[in-house]
């Protein structure tokens, strides 16, 4: 774990309990004077803190030393993501969080299964996780929106992924990205986009291993 996530990292004095607790003192054996990193991932700064004590449900920390230090992607990505079985979405999240997708907003196109939910609460958890093991100072943003229509009045500029289909765009400079469902979208929303991108492949891939697929094809 590269840091710690707690949201009032950068205050002179931190009380830590809970989850974070277990992990530094009864997973990872810290004890009084031992240093830790934390960070809030609001802002970029890195933030020292000391142990000062350790109860048996608590601890203490005292602030040492705070700097900027982003650890960011490169370059900005935007996936729009036909919403699927939320298990399959909490699997795939953490390492588009690793690849650095800097934003997913959810929808429901024609062909979703609409009985599918998610939580973005717990989808946030994921991400934070994932932050602390991969070391991202910034927190991925999410969002939902009810539909296609919706999504391409906020953002114009998406360039579908069209699924076996052939690419009548290239990939070279594509920020916004939509995956459709597992039944493909229809002719009607595919003909809402001006620029069309493809995987050159004869197999069939699954919704989330086109998400992680594109996703390095533009970040890594």
């Amino acid at each position: 774990m590269k840091f710690l996530y707690h949201p009032e990292s950068g205050g002179e004095r931190l009380t830590l309990e809970g989850e974070p607790y277990n992990y530094l003192f009864k997973v990872r054996r810290q004890r009084v004077g031992d240093r830790v990193a934390l960070r809030n991932l609001r802002d970029q700064n890195l933030s020292i803190y000391t142990v000062e004590e350790v109860g048996r449900r608590q601890a203490l920390l005292r602030l040492v030393e705070v700097r900027e230090y982003p650890v960011l992607p490169k370059r900005y990505f935007h996936l729009l993501w036909c919403i699927v079985d939320p298990k399959v979405v909490e699997k795939s999240l953490p390492s588009l969080n690793e690849i650095g997708v800097g934003k997913i907003t959810f929808l429901y196109c024609h062909r979703s299964q609409r009985n599918f939910r998610l939580k973005l609460e717990r989808l946030e958890r994921l991400l934070i996780n994932s932050c602390q093991q991969s070391g991202r100072s910034n927190l991925m943003e999410l969002e939902i929106v009810e539909g296609l229509e919706e999504a391409l009045d906020r953002y114009p500029d998406t360039v579908l992924l069209d699924f076996g289909g052939e690419s009548v765009t290239e990939w070279e400079g594509v920020e916004r990205l939509l995956i459709g469902p597992e039944g493909g979208v229809t002719p009607e929303e595919r003909g809402r986009f001006s620029s069309i991108v493809a995987f050159d492949t004869p197999l069939v891939l699954r919704s989330e291993t086109a998400a992680v697929a594109a996703a390095s094809r533009v970040l890594l």
